[in-house]
Formats: structure tokens, sequence, C-alpha cells
């Protein structure tokens, strides 16, 4: 059978081709869609967490459980306990269920703008591994119920600015004060009227410094006086030729003398015994006891001179140092 004029025959391999163009289509769609679903974890081994909460608002299917800012698990199912709790299924690939530890805590985050957040964090990598199935309270922060607090608590703080800067607050007060004592130490004294409260205050006490300066004058004259009256009876009392040395040469000459009059003295004690002896034969020895006596005259004029200058002496003494007078020399 001929064709009609103005129709073209298709090709007999134009059915093959686009049946196979067909078949390649769907094999690219079904490996698209398992590469999304491998991707997705679909296929990954996981662990599943349970996590409690009071309220699941802001959860959603498919939300991210994060740590330090990296997905580490996905929301699976949500639904609700007979005790009124929320309960939120989380799968955990197993090669990230070693950040979950035994330890580890769970939030959820309501932030003013933006969507929830379940965040999860560790202190101690080391505790012990979270187990698989594990049920962990979750603990929730909604900004949006800190609202009405924080604006509470703003209205208590403006109160009291409003307060303190009112007229007649403690705060005008003191600008006043400081305002006063800032004229006043603007003036003729400076800080010192400022801080004693008066130009008068600071005139007086200005000159009592003038008079104690006057005052450590004088007695700085005083000291160098009586300096100067120190060194000088210095020099006469333990100077050389001073009183100490005159009388440390007087006090050797004394001693000198006493050496003698203690030599005498002897010389007396030996006369005696031989006056004793001789007493006990006064005819036989007349003329030595005559003798005796005469010796022993002269002997004691002899003591008597030493006796006369040692009170010379002692006179002599006494006018170079206060000693003590009335000095009395006792013989042996």
């Amino acid at each position: 059978m001929e064709p009609e004029p103005g129709f073209t025959l298709l090709p007999k391999s134009l059915g093959v081709k686009v049946g196979m163009l067909i078949a390649f289509t769907i094999t690219i769609a079904a490996a698209f869609v398992l590469y999304v679903l491998f991707a997705r974890g679909v296929f990954e081994a996981t662990q599943r967490l349970t996590l409690l909460a009071d309220n699941a608002e802001g959860v959603s299917l498919g939300m991210d459980l994060t740590f330090s800012g990296f997905p580490i698990g996905r929301v699976r199912r949500i639904a609700l306990r007979e005790d009124g709790k929320v309960r939120i299924d989380i799968d955990v690939p197993n090669k990230e269920a070693h950040w979950l530890r035994a330890t580890s805590v769970f939030t959820l985050e309501l932030p003013l703008v933006g969507g929830a957040k379940i965040r999860a964090y560790t202190a101690n990598l080391k505790d012990t591994p979270l187990a698989d199935g594990a049920e962990r309270p979750v603990l929730r922060g909604d900004t949006a119920e800190e609202i009405p607090r924080m604006v509470a608590s703003l209205r208590a703080v403006l109160e009291n600015v409003d307060q303190i800067t009112g007229s007649g607050s403690s705060l005008q007060e003191s600008l006043k004060s400081a305002r006063t004592v800032t004229e006043r130490m603007a003036g003729k004294y400076g800080v010192l009227g400022g801080m004693l409260g008066g130009e008068d205050n600071a005139r007086k006490v200005i000159a009592s410094i003038d008079r104690a300066n006057a005052l450590l004058a004088s007695l700085n004259g005083v000291a160098l006086k009586m300096d100067t009256v120190l060194s000088k009876a210095d020099q006469r009392v333990l100077g050389p030729g001073g009183v100490v040395d005159e009388t440390q040469k007087a006090v050797a000459q004394a001693q000198a003398i006493l050496g003698e009059v203690r030599e005498r003295l002897k010389t007396v004690d030996e006369i005696l015994a031989n006056a004793q002896a001789a007493s006990a034969s006064a005819r036989s020895a007349t003329a030595n006891v005559a003798a005796a006596t005469t010796d022993l005259a002269a002997l004691r004029a002899e003591v008597e001179a030493s006796l006369r200058k040692i009170a010379s002496l002692i006179d002599e003494i006494n006018r170079k140092w206060p000693f003590e007078r009335g000095t009395k020399i006792k013989l042996p």
C-alpha cells in the first residue's frame, strides 16, 4: 500500500530508540533517588536516641541534632506519651555516635529569629559511650518566654534610673556638692581651700605651716649650737690633756705614792716587832730601844710627808673632776 501524498513514513527503529530513551531516563531517575537516599543516610547503620521534652513546639521531622555546629543525627519521629511528655526519636549514625557520652547534655533552643535547634554538649569525650536506645531529658530554652521577664526587669531598672536622676535625688545632691567643691578649688588656695571647706581654713593651715617651719629653723640653730658645745666638751673632757687624761695621770701618781706608803708601813711593822721583842728584856736592850725609837720617829715623819702628798694630789683631782669630797685613806 502506497502512502498518501504529504505523509512521511516513520522508520521502524524509532520506537526502539524512544523505548531505550525512556528506560534510560527511568534508570537515571532511580539512580538519583538511590543516591539521595544514600546521601541522606537511609542505608547507613544508625543507633536510636530518644529525647523527652515538655513541649515539642518548633521541632519537626528531619531536624538535625548538632554537636559543635555539625549535624550528627536527624529527627525521625515525634510522639506524645501517655504522661504528657513529648518523645523525640533521633537516628544517629554509628560513625557519629562517639560524640555522644553518658554525661552528654541535650538542649532545645527556640531563638527569637529562626527555627528551633537541638544541640548536644559533651564535657568529657572519655566518659562512657551513650547506649543505643537511651532516653535522655532535653533542656528547653525559649527566648520568647524570656521577653516578658526581661521587659519587667528593664522597667524596674528604668524606674531606678528615674529615681536616681530625678530632682532632689542623692545623685543631684552629690553633683551639687561636687560643684561646690570645684568652685572652692578654683579659688585663691586651690585644692587646699576645696578640701578644708573655705579660704579661712586654708589660710590658718598655711600660717600654721609657716610657724612650724620657723620653729624647725630655730631648732636647727639650737641643734648646731648643741653640737658645737658637745664637741668642745668632748675635747675638754676626753681629748688629749683633758680632765680624764689628767685624772688618769693623778691616779697613777696616787698609786705610786700608796705603794711607797705600803713599803714604809711594812718597815714600821718590822720596827714595832723588834720593839716588842726588846721590851721583854729591858735591861739588856735599853740602847736598842732608844735607837729603835729614833728610827720610828724618822719613819713617822716620812709617812706624814707621803700622806701630805696624797692629800694634795686628791685636792688637785677634786679641782679637775667633781669626785666625792671627804675621801679617807685607811692604813692597813
